[in-house]
Protein backbone atom coordinates (compact mmCIF):
# COMPACT_ATOMS: atom_id res chain seq x y z
CA UNK A 1 0.00 0.00 0.00
CA UNK A 2 1.50 3.39 -0.85
CA UNK A 3 2.77 5.87 1.93
CA UNK A 4 0.34 8.97 2.38
CA UNK A 5 2.72 12.26 2.55
CA UNK A 6 1.39 15.47 3.60
CA UNK A 7 3.19 18.27 2.92
CA UNK A 8 3.05 22.36 4.86
CA UNK A 9 0.30 21.44 7.39
CA UNK A 10 -1.89 23.92 8.61
CA UNK A 11 -4.55 24.04 11.42
CA UNK A 12 -7.34 22.85 8.43
CA UNK A 13 -5.20 21.19 5.99
CA UNK A 14 -2.37 20.43 4.11
CA UNK A 15 -0.56 22.47 1.16
CA UNK A 16 -0.09 19.62 -0.49
CA UNK A 17 -0.93 15.59 -0.19
CA UNK A 18 1.29 12.70 -2.35
CA UNK A 19 -0.39 9.78 -2.51
CA UNK A 20 1.23 6.81 -4.94
CA UNK A 21 1.75 8.09 -8.49
CA UNK A 22 -0.77 11.37 -7.44
CA UNK A 23 -0.06 15.38 -5.52
CA UNK A 24 -3.52 16.98 -4.83
CA UNK A 25 -2.55 20.46 -4.50
CA UNK A 26 -4.76 22.38 -2.06
CA UNK A 27 -7.15 25.47 -3.22
CA UNK A 28 -4.04 28.09 -3.40
CA UNK A 29 -5.09 31.82 -3.23
CA UNK A 30 -2.55 34.74 -3.41
CA UNK A 31 -0.98 36.37 -0.27
CA UNK A 32 -0.73 39.75 -2.14
CA UNK A 33 -4.75 40.90 -2.10
CA UNK A 34 -4.35 44.17 -3.33
CA UNK A 35 -3.50 42.56 -6.84
CA UNK A 36 -5.89 42.34 -9.55
CA UNK A 37 -7.33 38.44 -10.56
CA UNK A 38 -4.34 38.50 -13.15
CA UNK A 39 -1.67 39.31 -10.52
CA UNK A 40 -3.28 36.97 -7.76
CA UNK A 41 -3.44 34.09 -10.46
CA UNK A 42 0.38 34.58 -11.40
CA UNK A 43 1.14 34.38 -7.64
CA UNK A 44 -1.07 31.51 -7.24
CA UNK A 45 0.48 29.40 -10.03
CA UNK A 46 4.45 30.12 -8.89
CA UNK A 47 2.99 29.05 -5.45
CA UNK A 48 1.51 25.13 -7.53
CA UNK A 49 4.83 25.40 -9.40
CA UNK A 50 7.43 25.31 -6.33
CA UNK A 51 4.61 22.39 -4.80
CA UNK A 52 5.08 20.42 -7.85
CA UNK A 53 8.78 20.80 -7.60
CA UNK A 54 8.90 19.68 -3.82
CA UNK A 55 6.05 16.92 -4.96
CA UNK A 56 8.26 15.39 -7.56
CA UNK A 57 6.13 16.33 -10.81
CA UNK A 58 5.82 19.84 -12.79
CA UNK A 59 2.80 21.77 -14.47
CA UNK A 60 2.82 19.35 -17.54
CA UNK A 61 1.49 16.77 -15.70
CA UNK A 62 -1.06 18.24 -14.13
CA UNK A 63 -4.68 15.96 -14.73
CA UNK A 64 -7.58 18.47 -13.16
CA UNK A 65 -7.34 21.81 -12.44
CA UNK A 66 -10.59 23.63 -10.36
CA UNK A 67 -10.76 26.84 -10.23
CA UNK A 68 -13.11 29.60 -8.39
CA UNK A 69 -13.34 33.58 -8.94
CA UNK A 70 -15.03 36.11 -7.01
CA UNK A 71 -16.28 37.51 -9.97
CA UNK A 72 -16.83 35.51 -13.72
CA UNK A 73 -16.06 39.06 -15.18
CA UNK A 74 -12.74 38.95 -13.96
CA UNK A 75 -12.10 35.15 -15.63
CA UNK A 76 -10.90 36.80 -18.83
CA UNK A 77 -7.69 38.07 -16.38
CA UNK A 78 -7.24 34.86 -14.43
CA UNK A 79 -7.58 33.19 -18.28
CA UNK A 80 -4.63 35.52 -19.33
CA UNK A 81 -2.64 34.28 -16.56
CA UNK A 82 -3.43 30.73 -16.81
CA UNK A 83 -3.31 30.74 -20.62
CA UNK A 84 0.56 31.92 -20.28
CA UNK A 85 1.51 29.69 -17.76
CA UNK A 86 -0.40 26.27 -18.96
CA UNK A 87 2.05 23.85 -20.65
CA UNK A 88 0.23 24.13 -24.04
CA UNK A 89 1.32 20.45 -25.21
CA UNK A 90 -0.40 19.12 -22.05
CA UNK A 91 -3.47 21.12 -20.96
CA UNK A 92 -5.46 19.42 -18.07
CA UNK A 93 -9.27 19.05 -17.78
CA UNK A 94 -10.54 21.93 -15.81
CA UNK A 95 -13.05 23.54 -14.18
CA UNK A 96 -13.93 27.49 -13.21
CA UNK A 97 -16.75 28.67 -11.42
CA UNK A 98 -17.73 31.71 -9.77
CA UNK A 99 -17.87 31.49 -5.96
CA UNK A 100 -17.95 33.59 -2.70
CA UNK A 101 -14.31 32.58 -1.50
CA UNK A 102 -12.40 33.14 2.20
CA UNK A 103 -12.08 37.02 2.22
CA UNK A 104 -13.60 39.88 0.07
CA UNK A 105 -10.41 40.43 -1.60
CA UNK A 106 -9.73 37.11 -2.96
CA UNK A 107 -10.29 37.28 -6.18
CA UNK A 108 -8.99 33.44 -7.37
CA UNK A 109 -8.59 30.41 -5.88
CA UNK A 110 -6.80 27.02 -7.62
CA UNK A 111 -7.07 23.40 -6.43
CA UNK A 112 -4.92 21.08 -8.79
CA UNK A 113 -4.07 17.08 -9.24
CA UNK A 114 -1.36 16.04 -10.71
CA UNK A 115 0.60 12.68 -11.54
CA UNK A 116 4.62 12.27 -10.78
Amino acid sequence: MSEIKRRHPGPVLCRAVEYGNLVFIAGTTADNKAADAKGQTEEILKKIDGFLVECGSHKSKILSANVWVANMSEKPLMDAAWTAWVDPNNKPVRACVEAKLGSADTRVEIMVTAAK
